[in-house]
């Protein structure tokens, strides 16, 4: 599928709302049926420690 754009921003938010919808929808069998999100989520439960930042404040909502 080919797509066009009359400017360079309107590449960039198709570009952001595609990573967004596969990061925060797309369930991989690798991750064992999570989302890379849910994937995150989870290790930063069981092993804080190896995170500089809660993971739950960089999704993407009202306050952002």
């Amino acid at each position: 599928k080919r797509f066009h754009y009359d400017d360079h921003a309107q590449l960039q938010q198709h570009l952001a709302n595609f990573i967004d919808a596969y990061n925060y929808g797309r369930r991989l069998k690798a991750l064992k049926g999570l989302t890379p999100y849910e994937f995150i989520c989870k290790q930063w439960t069981s092993e804080p420690e190896r995170f500089k930042v809660n993971p739950i404040h960089l999704m993407p909502g009202l306050n952002s």
